[in-house]
């Protein structure tokens, strides 16, 4: 086995320098060309050789005796051509650089989908989403009857690590399975439930798995995900300065330079030496082109592209330009590990390039259903084969890659594409499972708002569309969804008046772009224009009937407004998959059945709010209030036990819940606990101050405890709130009453 020496990487550097010497072409093909003369000439100085069987080496530093080692590198939205390797106007990435110079580049590398999830369970799953059936980052999760990459190679001794940048990659995804250590983050703070950080940077990411790896034993498997190309861009310094025009250059530039601590310690521990490193991207990210400014919508080559580097011992660097994919991956690494590839897998080993021969033909199928799945506006499929690439929308779509990668010229109208959509359609009936329907889960209201924070579209689908037109093309409603978040960010910036007359012109305009009565109705409430609010979601209702996230959002106003018996008739109007998985509601119309004072129905919904999350601490305080205001009926004790036992609940899970703490404060008040009484009451009213009625109790522990100064201050303070208006003469005269005792025992307190 050959190992570069320091002449040869000299050599290496000499060729990148003489090649940006040289006149490009312009265009796409000046990329290629690039690509292909740099390794060209890499390979020239070059004596590696594909090793005929397994390399035996010394153990020590880690080193396996017969198994290579596994290093999966995939950073997430990594636009191909912003690396340096494929395009040398781009970001500076000098270590990826040199990894290429070692590897066998492939320059026509796709994914099969556009957002994160999706494209790691096809990379570790070696499937397609019609086979697994995870389509999006949201409401999907990894079954586990499905044998991962991690899974197979612990099955033949290895140890496993995976260390990921972002939420959307979170263990309750599914993509642990089959790893010893899976390192995803704390990226939510279970006792605030307030985002602590979505994501968490390359640097961090990199260290924790050194961090491992130094203590790993070979052979092992570490993947690594770095998630920082992903919108917003910010790099840290100097990449903020130095790319402060391009600072998603300078996210890509940032990860490259984090990686080279990674790369650093498999040099200084010899472990180049066994080791089979993949590097890849997730997806790209379009940044404007097609309209589309992120990515998840669209299935162009701007999000669909990806960079694929396999460098290993003994490999020939070289230039592949065939159609590759991320399921080609699994097989491909149980060939070069020489392991058995699980017959499942719908992938092709990549061997045969690797080698320098040609792959059989095939097609492969891509799509993008984010869309489809959050708004419901038509899927869209589609297929590369042959150099030509269709995409199955309403509005229909064909490229010759060959000539026109950037897709620019839509071929379709003048093409016949009965023989393209008769290959999806085949493709679709043998890649597909009936089981993959399973895949789909509901997610609770706390991952939604998590994957919300990183600028995903995700929403709560409602019933979805079989049969679309033109108008349901997200080509056509994509811009009216951007306006709708233009519309947003000038009210941030203090124009109310132009967000409102630009969501109007939309909901004109587009009475199907839920977004528009979204952000319009969050606008009013942040005036304080509730009913308009409401309002504004009932017309969005009437129109999209569909949209459970304009659902969801008009329920949770009706709740704010107190209009308890509007939030029963529309429940119960309205028949939606998502209620179950979907605690919030439930506990909104619970809430509303106990304030009209159907606790019987109250507690069946508060129940089965809990019975979906066991964690959403909101629906236990309102099951304590409802067992005590069935307590305050009956005189049950255990009504007034069950009370308190879901209080306690409530607040062990949130210490923030001001109805909890006022619960407990009036039983511990009635069980002559004054201190604790005291305790959660001065609570409630810090966290919400209007809680009137806590001031009058609070006024009663004191005078209860003996302390008539505190007991005169809050019975005092108790008169001037609205509360004391609605008091009954009765309830006056009484209040007066404990008013005058605390005055006389205090003037007599100070005669003495």
């Amino acid at each position: 086995m050959y190992l570069p020496k320091g002449s040869d990487l000299k050599k290496t550097r000499t060729v990148f320098l003489i090649l940006n010497t040289l006149p490009r072409p312009t265009g796409r093909n000046r990329l290629l060309l690039f690509v292909i003369l740099s390794l060209f000439i890499l390979s020239t100085f070059s004596f590696l050789s594909f090793p005929s069987e397994k390399i035996h080496l010394s153990s020590a530093n880690g080193i396996s005796e017969d198994k290579f080692n596994l290093l999966l590198i995939t950073i997430d939205t990594l636009r191909t051509d912003r690396l340096s390797c494929y395009n040398p106007e781009q970001s500076k990435t000098p270590n990826i650089d040199t990894l290429a110079a070692k590897s066998v580049v492939f320059t026509r590398a796709f994914a099969h989908t556009s957002t994160t999830l999706p494209s790691h369970t096809n990379i570790l799953l070696g499937m397609t989403p019609l086979y697994h059936g995870v389509h999006d980052n949201l409401n999907f999760k990894v079954r586990e009857e499905y044998l991962t990459l991690a899974e197979h190679l612990k099955q033949d001794g290895y140890s496993t690590g995976a260390f990921v940048g972002a939420f959307p990659l979170d263990s309750k995804f599914g993509l642990s399975q089959g790893f010893d250590t899976y390192d995803d983050g704390d990226f939510w703070s279970t006792s605030s439930g307030k985002a602590v950080s979505a994501e968490r940077p390359a640097g961090v990411v990199v260290d924790k798995a050194l961090e491992w790896l130094n203590r790993c034993s070979s052979p092992w498997f570490l993947w690594v995900h770095c998630f920082d190309p992903h919108d917003p861009y910010d790099p840290p310094e100097p990449f903020r300065t130095e790319y402060k025009d391009a600072p998603y250059n300078g996210e890509v530039a940032y990860v490259d330079h984090e990686l080279d601590k990674l790369f650093a310690y498999l040099r200084k521990n010899r472990l180049e030496e066994n080791t089979l490193i993949v590097f890849t991207g997730d997806h790209g990210e379009s940044l404007g082109q097609h309209g589309e400014m992120t990515h998840g919508c669209f299935a162009y080559n701007s999000t669909i592209w990806i960079p694929l580097l396999i460098c290993f011992p003994g490999v020939t660097p070289r230039v592949v330009h065939q159609d590759v994919s991320h399921i080609d991956l699994f097989p491909t690494v149980c060939d070069i590990l020489k392991i058995e590839k699980p017959p499942i897998l719908q992938g092709t080993s990549l061997m045969p390039c690797i080698k320098g021969k040609k792959l059989k033909r095939r097609t492969i199928y891509f799509e993008s259903l984010s869309p489809y799945y959050n708004f419901g506006w038509a899927p869209i499929r589609g297929i590369i084969q042959d150099k030509h690439k269709f995409i199955d929308s309403p509005i229909p779509e064909l490229y010759d890659l060959e000539k026109d990668f950037d897709e620019t010229k839509n071929m379709a109208q003048k093409s016949k594409l009965n023989a393209y959509q008769k290959k999806l359609s085949q493709i679709i009936q043998i890649q597909e499972s009936s089981e993959s329907l399973k895949a789909e889960e509901g997610v609770d209201k706390d991952t939604l708002e998590k994957l919300k924070s990183l600028g995903y579209i995700g929403s709560y689908p409602g019933e979805r569309k079989q049969k679309f037109s033109t108008e349901d093309d997200a080509k056509v409603l994509l811009p009216y969804h951007y306006k709708s978040e233009e519309a947003l960010k000038l009210w941030d910036e203090g124009k109310t008046r132009e967000g409102i007359q630009l969501l109007k012109e939309v909901i004109t305009e587009k009475k199907t772009v839920s977004k528009a009565y979204s952000n319009l109705a969050s606008i009013y409430r942040s005036q304080g224009k509730l009913n308009d609010a409401i309002q504004v979601l009932g017309m969005g209702l009437e129109v999209i009937p569909e949209s459970y996230t304009i659902f969801s959002g008009y329920v949770g106003y009706l709740s704010e407004a107190g209009r308890w018996n509007e939030i029963i008739f529309v429940f119960e109007g309205l028949t939606f998959k998502q209620l179950e998985f979907d605690p919030y509601i439930w506990n909104l119309v619970g809430q509303a059945y106990l304030q009209i004072g159907d606790f019987e129905k109250a507690l069946l919904f508060c129940e089965r709010a809990v019975s979906i999350d066991k964690k959403y601490s909101i629906s236990y305080s309102n099951l304590g209030s409802i067992h005590f205001e069935n307590f305050k009926l009956t005189t049950n004790p255990q009504e007034l036990s069950k009370a308190f036992l879901n209080y306690e609940k409530a607040l062990e899970l949130d210490p923030k819940i001001s109805a909890a703490h006022d619960g407990l404060g009036f039983i511990h008040m009635y069980e002559g606990n004054y201190d604790e009484a005291i305790h959660h009451l001065k609570m409630a009213l810090q966290l919400q101050p209007n809680i009137n009625h806590a001031v009058y109790n609070l006024g009663l522990a004191h005078l209860k405890k003996g302390n008539r100064t505190r007991a005169l201050f809050y019975l005092n303070q108790f008169k001037n709130t609205p509360s004391y208006i609605k008091f009954s003469p009765m309830e006056k005269e009484k209040l007066e009453k404990y008013i005058e005792e605390c005055k006389e025992q205090l003037q007599k307190t100070a005669l003495r």
